[in-house]
């Protein structure tokens, strides 16, 4: 027993992630589909082009939800010989790809917003401002669906920025649409269109560094590894504590990996299982692996 590693897993009972998303992942997506036939229709209608461009964005979103949906189903799946944790990285994966999506689009509707500042164009602000509020509704309601677990899981958080993103560019196009109706100011289109991309830029930006953090086995940016570090320290016979490592293993699980030189080993497995459900009620720590070493063997195993 001595030399071998402790391992603990146990039913995750603080699980962060959320009941079945696959209902609304489905939902969102038919919703944002339906929006994106009808701008296209009335874009066509109205030869609006800013319309047609609208709807070739919300269905770069529809992408975003396909993609969020995909990772949470496959991380869900179970690991095989060869996959030992599943698809659960997919998510991280997921938030990663969506927030580039996102950044590339913002960044291309601020290119195309400075080339019509040099010529603005007349717009069918009526229909405009019909369909943004069509818009407003769908990707608010899509936004709000994962709002609740996005603070604590970034591949839903990526699905949720995407949403909210759209709704701002919506609420943005109404106030266009309506000023100009009334003041008939067409470089508004514009600036608004500017504005809402610098917005969004900023909001995506640490979704990108937080992904790619996580994707690259980086500490996730709730836990305080010398708090962990602590923690273990001041566990009963614990002397040191060497190679703990704390990563992702998706958007909403953790795992730490630790060897624990002790002064005496525990007669029993209670200790290590003690330890795991502190690190999962302190810490959210669902998947911990102790490797427990008597002191006196130290010497042996660390200065070979």
């Amino acid at each position: 027993m001595h030399h071998h590693p402790h391992e603990h897993h146990h039913t995750d009972k603080h699980h962060h992630t959320p009941k079945d998303y696959g209902n609304i992942f489905a939902f969102g997506i038919l919703l944002n589909l339906s929006f994106v036939a009808i701008e296209a229709f009335y874009g066509w209608t109205t030869h609006s082009l800013a319309l047609l461009a609208d709807a070739g964005h919300n269905l770069s979103d529809v992408l975003g939800l396909l993609l969020a949906w995909s990772a949470f189903w496959l991380a869900k799946r179970k690991g095989t010989t060869h996959y030992t944790y599943g698809w659960r990285k997919a998510s991280i994966l997921a938030a990663l790809i969506n927030s580039m999506i996102l950044l590339v689009a913002m960044g291309a509707m601020a290119w195309e917003a400075i080339q019509r500042l040099q010529q603005p164009q007349p717009i069918a602000s009526l229909t405009i401002i019909w369909v943004a509020t069509c818009g407003l509704v769908i990707n608010g309601v899509t936004a709000w669906l994962f709002m609740h677990d996005s603070k604590h899981d970034i591949n839903l958080r990526g699905a949720f920025l995407h949403m909210a993103a759209d709704a701002l560019v919506s609420l943005g196009v109404i106030m266009t649409g309506v000023l100009y109706y009334y003041v008939g100011w067409t470089w508004l289109d514009s600036i608004t269109s500017l504005i809402i991309a610098v917005v969004i830029i900023i909001g995506t930006w640490g979704l990108l560094k937080q992904s790619l953090s996580l994707t690259i086995d980086a500490v996730p940016d709730h836990i305080d590894l010398e708090k962990v570090h602590q923690f273990l320290l001041q566990q009963t016979n614990i002397k040191q504590v060497h190679d703990l490592h704390i990563w992702a293993l998706s958007s909403s699980e953790v795992a730490l990996t630790a060897h624990l030189v002790m002064t005496e080993l525990p007669n029993d497995d209670r200790f290590v299982y003690t330890i795991s459900e502190q690190l999962e009620h302190l810490f959210a720590i669902q998947h911990c692996t102790l490797q427990l070493v008597q002191h006196a063997l130290k010497a042996a195993l660390y200065h070979q």
